[in-house]
């Protein structure tokens, strides 16, 4: 069983930072460090939209280029947590953002990831 749990949304200015926070509780199964991370994200009314990815060993990081060089996904292996760093945000990162997981897959595809939690709104304000 694995659950994850997102924290860390709220209220910014544009040109802002946050910092989103997934705290993953696998009671059963394979370890955290088995598990590769991607976090996601859906404004109202849109389908939901790839926002960042990280391996298993923490090695290898993937964003789509609207948030390229923005965002930066971490992951503390010691604290099964992965982390989302963002800066210089706009309004259009205004958002539902969730965290996924998957034992088989690394990247942008959104069936990819078998574990989801129910996400943290972030909302920017100009």
């Amino acid at each position: 069983q694995v659950q994850l749990v997102e924290s860390g949304g709220g209220p910014v200015q544009a040109g802002g930072s946050l910092s989103l926070t997934c705290t993953v509780s696998i009671t059963s199964g394979h370890a955290f460090t088995s598990y590769a991370f991607s976090w996601f994200r859906q404004a109202p009314g849109k389908e939901r939209k790839y926002v960042a990815a990280i391996n298993w060993r923490g090695d290898w990081t993937d964003y789509p280029e609207s948030v390229k060089g923005r965002f930066t996904i971490s992951r503390d292996d010691e604290k099964n947590t992965v982390y989302l760093q963002m800066t210089s945000l706009d309004p259009e990162d205004t958002a539902v953002y969730y965290c996924g997981a998957s034992l088989d897959y690394s990247g942008s595809y959104f069936g990819g990831y078998q574990y989801w939690g129910q996400g943290t709104q972030v909302t920017v304000s100009t």
